[in-house]
Parts: C-alpha cells; structure tokens; sequence
C-alpha cells in the first residue's frame, strides 16, 4: 500500500466519525389563533383576535401612538412566516420586530424592524436604538411581491443567522443584508407592531417559527 494513502485514510475516518451537523428545529406556532398564550402587550385596549388573526387599529380613528404584541420567548437564528393584512386610509405604517427588547418604562422596544409601510415595505428598520432604515429594497421590487398577495394577505418571511438578514414577501426576496456592527445583540422577542397614525387596521396570522442552528464559523 503507497504511504500517500495513509494521511487520506485519516482524513477519510475523521469525516465519517464527526458529529453530524446540526438541523433546524420543526416548525413552532407562536400564536394557536384563539389566545394571546405566549404574548404580552396591551391586550385590552389595543390588540384583538378576530377570526384567528392578531388585529389592531379601527378605520375610524387613527392609532394615538405605536404599540407592541411581544413573545414572552427570545429568539437567535430562526425563520420566522406569518401573513398580514394592512386594510388603511392614512398612516399605513406597521411591522414586525424581531431580536428585540421592550423599552423600559416605556411603550416602544428596540431592536431590529421588518417593514410593512409604502415605500418601505420589506426594508429593515432599526427601531429606538439607531433609528434609522438600515436597508430598503428597490421600489419595483416591492411593487412585483405585493402584487402577488393573495385576498390582500401577504406572505413574510424573516431569516436571520447570526448576522446575515433575509426579508421575503410572497416568495419574492427583497433583502439580504449583513449586520456590520459586531455590537448588536442576535437575540431578543418577536413583536407585533401598529404604527402610531395608521387610521385602519392591520392583521396578522398563521405566526409560525423554525428555529435554526448557529451558523458554523
């Protein structure tokens, strides 16, 4: 036997004994369509559950300030879908958080936003804390994922691994960005938003998380 092929037996053994890579989770439903079970938020005045869909927001009067469904969990790496539905005629403004933290003593939360708003609809948003659109898709790129909404709900899908940021909308891919600030935290709850001045109402349902492995180095 030629020595070379000592080094790529080993090679060979080390591959097949290794720990088998880690795989996502099942998919988890964070909200079962008749309760707020795992949520905290203003539950009395604000958020409502009409026909299993979390809504808030009246087309009569416009909403006096933001507000925020929250899980009780943190979530890191996951994939999170659910639908919305934004019915409005004036402030069309909402979103979902996401590795996020509440404000203390306060009603708004911090962290990372996936926007639902014309002209902003699939950006990444970074609410109370750097306050700024951190990314927006192109206009004709929003316009092609809305178009495909379906009885006017649309399909979102919130990717995100380690730093990497994926923004999905009707299986049309808007945003892939990467967090450049080493500083910012990968983990935190989900939050529902109603923008404050949005006269309508915005509905989200079929909320479901697949929670994913750390990327490998």
């Amino acid at each position: 036997m030629p020595r070379s092929f000592y080094p790529v037996a080993a090679m060979l053994v080390m591959i097949a004994t290794a720990a088998p890579a880690a795989v996502a989770a099942d998919p988890t439903l964070l909200f079962d369509g008749t309760s707020f079970a795992g949520w905290n938020g203003d539950t009395e005045k604000t958020w409502r559950i009409e026909q299993a869909a979390i809504s808030a927001g009246s087309p009569d009067v416009a909403a006096a300030r933001n507000e925020f469904l929250a899980t009780d969990r943190e979530f890191e790496n996951f994939k999170l879908e659910f639908e919305y539905r934004m019915d409005c005629t004036g402030g069309c403004n909402a979103g979902v958080q996401f590795r996020s933290k509440r404000v203390p003593n306060h009603h708004e939360v911090s962290g990372y936003q996936a926007d639902i708003a014309p002209g902003i609809t699939g950006g990444l948003y970074d609410e109370s804390r750097r306050n700024k659109m951190l990314a927006v898709p192109p206009k004709e790129l929003q316009e092609k994922a809305i178009s495909l909404a379906k009885d006017g709900w649309n399909a979102y899908a919130i990717r995100a691994e380690d730093r990497r940021i994926r923004l999905t909308i009707n299986g049309v891919e808007l945003l892939d960005y990467t967090e450049p600030d080493e500083t910012i935290p990968l983990k935190g709850m989900i939050a529902l938003q109603i923008h404050g001045g949005l006269k309508g109402t915005i509905r989200y349902r079929n909320l479901r998380i697949t929670e994913l492995p750390a990327p490998r180095p």
